[in-house]
C-alpha cells in the first residue's frame, strides 16, 4: 500500500499543496498532522503503525518528515529494515530504487562524518584548554556568596522563625534554592 504524510506547523497552515502532491503521486492513504515537528506527532506514530513491508510511503519534503538530518536518517533506515520504501517528492529520494538508496546512503555517510568532525574538534578544543590550565565543566561547589547565603538560610530555618518563603525573600532566592540551600549544608 502507498501511503502518504501531509504535515504543517501550524493550525493557520493549508496542507492542501502536498495532499495533492500525494494523491498524484498515488497514495491510497494520507496521514495528515497540523503540528510542529518539535512537538507530539500522532498521525505520524499512527502511520508508523499501519506501516507494513513491501508498503511505500511518500511525503512532498523532507522536512515534513522529520526535524533533524539524524531523526531523518533514523526514520528511513527502521523503514528500510522493515523493507518499507520511502519517497520525498521534492527532494529526489527514493528508497525503492537503487539510485534513491545511493543517495540516502550518502546523506547518512555525510551525516555521520559532520558528527565525528564535530567530536574531534570538541576533543580538540578542550584539550587545548587543559593544556592551557583551564579546567572545563561547572566550578564544583558554591561560590562564596552562595555558601554565606546557604549558611544563612540554614540558620534563619534552624530558629523556626521565618516561612521557607519568608527567608527566600529576605536573602533573596527563590524558595527553591532555600530548599537547596538546606540540602547541602545538612
Amino acid at each position: 500500500m502507498i501511503f502518504g504524510y501531509a504535515r504543517v506547523s501550524t493550525q493557520e497552515q493549508n496542507l492542501n499543496l502536498q495532499i495533492d502532491g500525494l494523491q498524484q503521486a498515488g497514495c491510497e492513504r494520507i496521514f495528515q498532522e497540523k503540528a510542529s515537528s518539535a512537538t507530539e506527532r500522532p498521525q505520524l506514530q499512527k502511520l508508523i503503525e499501519h506501516l507494513r513491508e513491501g508498503d511505500t510511503l511518500i511525503v512532498w519534503k523532507l522536512d515534513r518528515l522529520g526535524r533533524s538530518l539524524k531523526e531523518l536518517i533514523h526514520l528511513i533506515s527502521a523503514f528500510q529494515e522493515r523493507k518499507i520504501g520511502f519517497k520525498s517528492l521534492n527532494d529526489a529520494i527514493d528508497t525503492t530504487t537503487a539510485q534513491g538508496r545511493l543517495v540516502f546512503n550518502i546523506f547518512a555517510s555525510l551525516a555521520e562524518f559532520e558528527r565525528d568532525i564535530i567530536r574531534e574538534r570538541t576533543k580538540a578544543g578542550l584539550s587545548a584548554a587543559r593544556a592551557r590550565g583551564r579546567q572545563g565543566g561547572k566550578p564544583k561547589g558554591l561560590s562564596k556568596e552562595a555558601q554565606s547565603k546557604a549558611e544563612a538560610a540554614k540558620i534563619l530555618y534552624d530558629k523556626k522563625e521565618k516561612t521557607v518563603a519568608e527567608i527566600g525573600k529576605l536573602l533573596g532566592i527563590s524558595r527553591a534554592t532555600v530548599y537547596r540551600y538546606l540540602d547541602t549544608t545538612i
